[in-house]
């Protein structure tokens, strides 16, 4: 990452983004390393927020709408009524496990280990 003073921001060599300088960078207490990593998870966290609100919002509306083209709240026990949600909420769950819990697969800890695993296997070749 290298300092780009015209704006207090630092830019991000691998793809040019541009990341926020927090104070704690400034002051030192922290490493640039570091601040990225936590950078780069506070967007997935925000994303995640992003993603729960989207499926609140559309599920409601949905469902409110179904309601209401009925003229009955009787649609309101009826499977149909819920599949998008339910559907949908399997994907939720996996946005979320793969944001705050710990997913086997496909989790930083697994790529480590996979990465380890192909280079072994290509320096057994030679």
């Amino acid at each position: 990452m290298k300092r780009n003073n015209s704006n207090n921001r630092f830019e991000n060599s691998t793809n040019g983004n541009e990341l926020p300088v927090a104070d704690v960078l400034n002051e030192g207490t922290i490493s640039k390393n570091d601040y990225y990593i936590a950078y780069k998870r506070v967007k997935r966290i925000k994303g995640f927020y992003i993603h729960l609100l989207v499926y609140v919002l559309v599920n409601l509306f949905l469902i409110v709408s179904q309601i209401v083209e009925a003229h009955s709240s009787t649609i309101l026990f009826k499977m149909p009524t819920y599949a998008t949600a339910f559907f949908w909420g399997i994907g939720l769950v996996g946005h979320g496990l793969s944001v705050f819990g710990t997913l086997y697969f496909f989790s930083s800890k697994w790529e480590e280990k996979k990465i380890k695993e192909i280079m072994d296997k290509e320096a057994s070749k030679f």
